[in-house]
């Protein structure tokens, strides 16, 4: 019961974050646009629709990571190989702005950004890793191999 409201708590988090990032950038964006600014001689019709880029593909990546996080909590089933990629890197990711967010933003932005890192964590830590489904667990060791040194092996008479 907690896994399954954790990732969908992390799924709405997420959303609402990719919705925030978005209208910031286009607000950016715009900003930019109307401004006819220059850094160092750019092209400020480059660096708006740059801004609109980049707010595209952020708040793609956060709705990706959303379905993958409510797809675990409908499913109740931990995320398959590529969706604990693509969580892990966003845990990352909210783990790095979190560090950036309290030294230029504020405590309030590292808060809202551990809060996430934090929903991300639990939703790969509650659900434990997929196991291969046929085969002898990846540690251990072939049947027919011989014992270690110093352990001894039951043998069925």
């Amino acid at each position: 019961m907690l896994r399954r409201l954790v990732a969908g708590l992390a799924a709405i988090v997420l959303v609402a974050e990719a919705v925030v990032l978005v209208f910031v950038h286009i607000v950016l964006g715009r900003t930019t646009a109307n401004q006819s600014m220059s850094i160092a001689g750019s092209d400020p019709d480059v660096m708006s629709k740059a801004t609109y880029g980049l707010g595209a593909g952020m708040g793609a990546f956060l709705v990706l990571c959303a379905v993958l996080a409510a797809l675990a909590a409908v499913r109740d089933r931990a995320p398959g190989g590529f969706a604990r990629v693509v969580l892990v890197t966003a845990a990352v990711t909210h783990g790095v702005l979190g560090v950036l967010a309290v030294v230029l933003i504020g405590w309030g932005a590292f808060a809202a950004t551990s809060l996430i890192l934090c929903l991300l964590v639990l939703t790969l830590v509650l659900y434990p890793a997929p196991r291969a489904q046929d085969g002898p667990p990846q540690d251990a060791p072939p049947q027919d191999a011989p014992p270690p040194l110093g352990e001894l092996r039951p043998t069925n008479p």
